[in-house]
């Protein structure tokens, strides 16, 4: 417990100097994507520390839960809605009833038969299903295509969106879980990962929903804006009183709304998780994870739970998705990479800690600051080490302007020195 909260002190520490150094803007703004990014790291670690899942396609569960963000805080494009609202129902409802009819097929027909049944039934509702979708489509992304081109959303709190979008990843999860988690580790982490691109191509593609490559901008806010705060009394009492200027001030604000906000959100879901992982349950989990034929033996149903559990996980990553799009006011698909940033997020469970939730937490915020801060560390570096040389010197030149590629280099350093010097992470999973 010590040197948790030693290290956790260190951290803050940390963002308390960029505050100092650089601006207090950056340090809360740091601080708001370490708070998502600790959120992530939990919704991975419930999936790989718990359950020994190795889940590679974490991108397209938090693409999902940004997509809610569009859904849920958007207002509706009326006339979009008019044009071809009524045509993507009615295709919604064709795709139902195919999927109602071969479930049907599927269990009153065996054999051949049942075969053939459902193949013509699929191929007749994908037909149809397009002949009434792509009419709507093209009517929907006709309308005002240059600002709209899609159906809008439902123009609730942003707040809503945040569990919405978890609900989103949890259903997308249990549809992927029924087909894959009968796979192999190796197979599992290339089929999420091959899922996850299927999910992020259908939004950069699917304008009508997403509005595609052109992204969605001015998304809701659940905090003021720094324009309004700007002229408000108080706000210019305390920027006179500390010698702030106004609009740092109204910056400063918005991001400490921002941060408490996620901070509650963090804190709910790191206490569900620490109440789940010391639970019957939760050493259930583990005890599949350690050795799954011998909880077979003792009669557990271990795919059932790998299903639970992998659902449990992707309801965290779609929340803090809807976080992210809430943070950013843009819902931009091509931001979603799946191997850069699967990569990150999996950086920070194995150097937390994997399997302790106050490690992965911890992890989120090592890993996050120094993503950032490579930058402008590295460049101070650089300016250290070419102090003697001439200010025109070519090598002088190239290595300040290699510092901006020392981000994947530091998350490799700090991964070697985590693994040499701390296997079980920064903070390791109790026994």
């Amino acid at each position: 417990m010590l040197r948790g909260f030693l290290m956790f002190a260190i951290m803050f520490a940390l963002l308390a100097l960029v505050g100092f150094m650089q601006s207090w803007p950056l340090a809360f703004a740091i601080l708001n994507l370490c708070l998502i990014s600790a959120i992530m790291s939990l919704g991975v670690n419930i999936q790989w520390g718990y359950a020994g899942l190795l889940n590679v396609g974490v991108m397209g569960f938090v693409a999902l839960g940004g997509l809610a963000g569009i859904v849920i805080t958007m207002p509706p494009v009326t006339e979009a809605i008019s044009a071809g609202g009524g045509g993507v129902l009615l295709a919604l409802l064709v795709a139902a009833v195919t999927i109602g009819i071969v479930v049907l097929l599927y269990h009153r027909l065996s054999g051949k038969l049942r075969g053939i049944a459902i193949t013509l039934i699929l191929l007749a509702g994908a037909f149809a299903a397009r002949a009434v979708f792509d009419p709507a489509v093209e009517a929907i992304e006709a309308v005002d295509s240059a600002r709209t081109g899609f159906l809008g959303g439902l123009g609730l709190p942003a707040v809503v969106a945040w569990p919405v979008g978890g609900l989103f990843a949890a259903a997308a999860a249990w549809i992927i879980g029924k087909v894959s988690l009968g796979l192999r580790s190796d197979y599992l982490a290339i089929a999420t990962l091959g899922i996850s691109e299927i999910v992020i191509a259908m939004l950069k593609n699917e304008d009508w929903l997403t509005r595609g490559v052109k992204n969605v901008n001015g998304l809701p806010r659940p905090v003021p804006y720094e324009v309004d705060l700007q002229s408000a009394p108080w706000l210019i009492d305390l920027s006179e009183r500390w010698g702030i200027p106004v609009v740092e001030m109204s910056s400063v604000a918005v991001k400490l709304c921002y941060a408490g906000l996620f901070t509650v959100v963090l804190l709910i879901v790191l206490s569900l998780s620490e109440r789940a992982l010391k639970s019957p349950w939760g050493r259930m989990m583990r005890a599949i994870r350690d050795n799954e034929t011998a909880a077979e033996a003792m009669g557990k149903d271990v795919k059932a739970r790998h299903l639970q559990v992998f659902v449990l996980g992707s309801a965290v990553l779609g929340i803090a998705g809807a976080m992210l799009t809430t943070l950013d006011g843009q819902f931009t698909p091509a931001s979603y990479q799946p191997l850069r940033f699967t990569f990150l997020i999996w950086v920070m469970v194995i150097v937390g800690g994997s399997g302790n939730n106050w490690g992965a937490v911890l992890g989120g915020f090592v890993i996050w600051f120094f993503w950032v801060e490579a930058e402008p560390i590295g460049l101070w570096l650089m300016d250290v080490l070419t102090s003697g040389l001439a200010e025109d010197s070519a090598l002088r030149e190239h290595l300040l302007k290699s510092a901006a590629h020392m981000r994947l280099m530091t998350m490799g350093l700090i991964l070697l020195l985590v693994l040499r010097f701390a296997p079980r992470g920064l903070i390791p999973e109790r026994s």
